[in-house]
């Protein structure tokens, strides 16, 4: 029985066979901690069909993944397909380069073999938001539109200093976090237009630069960035809607799209993670 676990639940440890031929040192290094701490059974999966029937046959066990974003999101997306992610607990070490396990920084796993299968076992299962979008796909942490643009990521972009625009306050038309400025659009500009629950944050015509989405706090967190211009517009939202001629998104890292329109969708407390701590 794991002190992570007082049910008595055993855990599925499923190892991503990219994680085994990147890093079978870390790999085993975490097999073995997980193995000296609790009942697990482990799979070694040779694709992502074997590893989706793995999870398919948990049984009662807890999922435990080794591996990189890619390997989570994987069994994280197949999940809410399945529409039985918010009642599957999940565990995760993350094994891979820094630009492989950004996802996992961003959410507080630990990053070290040893400190991240230690928090599996003695850590406690939170229930953490996510954007689901109109394409039956799930966002973790955050995204950008375009792809090319530069941004930070982290599931929390930086807050500002006077009152976010809540989506149950009225007089939503003065929600922004400053006039809306036009713009004529310029090289390197995106033509898109951005709505946060009924409200226009963003038309063609002005010159955007960049529009992060990030779960947090129930919401979806939106900065519309045009060029030029220090401040970018900020609100939170129960869903966002960002249209164009054929645009390409990054979500959680990586490329999505080319699509003409997206919907994201917050999901409060959508999916289940053991990490580090108390809750």
């Amino acid at each position: 029985m794991s002190a992570a676990d007082p049910t008595g639940r055993q855990l599925l440890v499923v190892i991503d066979p990219v994680a085994r031929r990147m890093d079978g040192e870390s790999v085993r290094i975490a097999r073995d901690v997980l193995c000296g701490g609790a009942a697990a059974k482990i799979c070694l999966p040779n694709g992502p069909q074997e590893t989706v029937r793995a999870v398919a046959r948990r049984g009662r066990r807890r999922i435990v993944m080794i591996g990189d974003d890619r390997a989570l999101l994987r069994v994280v997306g197949w999940l809410h397909r399945q529409r039985e992610l918010d009642g599957t607990p999940l565990a995760w070490v993350p094994v891979g380069p820094p630009e492989a396990v950004s996802v996992a920084r961003a959410l507080g796993v630990p990053l070290g073999a040893v400190a991240a299968a230690r928090a599996v076992l003695e850590g406690t299962e939170r229930r953490l938001g996510l954007l689901a979008d109109d394409g039956d796909g799930v966002v973790l942490g955050g995204l950008w539109v375009p792809a090319g643009s530069s941004a930070p990521y982290g599931p929390a972009l930086p807050a500002p200093a006077r009152p976010w625009w809540r989506p149950t306050a009225r007089g939503a038309l003065a929600l922004l976090s400053r006039p809306t400025v036009r713009y004529r659009a310029r090289t390197g500009s995106a033509e898109l237009r951005v709505v946060a629950d009924g409200v226009l944050l963003a038309e063609p015509g002005q010159a955007v630069g960049r529009v992060a989405v990030s779960a947090v706090e129930g919401l979806a967190e939106v900065e519309v960035h045009p060029l030029g211009v220090e401040d970018p517009l900020r609100c939170r939202a129960r869903s966002v809607t960002v249209s164009g001629p054929g645009f390409r998104y990054r979500a959680d890292n990586h490329a999505r799209g080319p699509v003409r329109v997206r919907t994201w969708t917050a999901v409060p407390e959508g999916w289940r993670l053991v990490l580090p701590g108390a809750p």
